[in-house]
């Protein structure tokens, strides 16, 4: 159950209806069937449209070495996140 202060990403879609549209050449392509999307609390999607609501943070794979100290971690856990 989500509570307040979880990070969480929530998508709510039509599995009867979704589709993707984004090619190689087109990478920005929205998805049909997608009518809402929530990214730590905030609105990326409404209605079917793009909110441009800044939303969600960079994340790195285990192989990037170019945070303090190296960037790998054995497991989520040991990744800590600022508010």
């Amino acid at each position: 159950m989500l509570q307040e202060g979880d990070f969480a990403d929530v998508v709510v879609f039509d599995p009867a209806t979704i589709q993707d549209h984004a090619t190689y050449e087109k990478p920005h392509q929205l998805a049909t069937g997608v009518e809402e999307v929530w990214v730590n609390g905030v609105r990326a999607l409404r209605h079917s449209e793009a909110t441009g609501a800044a939303s969600g943070r960079a994340v790195r794979g285990r192989a990037w070495t170019g945070a303090a100290g190296g960037g790998c971690r054995k497991s989520a856990g040991d990744w800590s996140w600022s508010p």
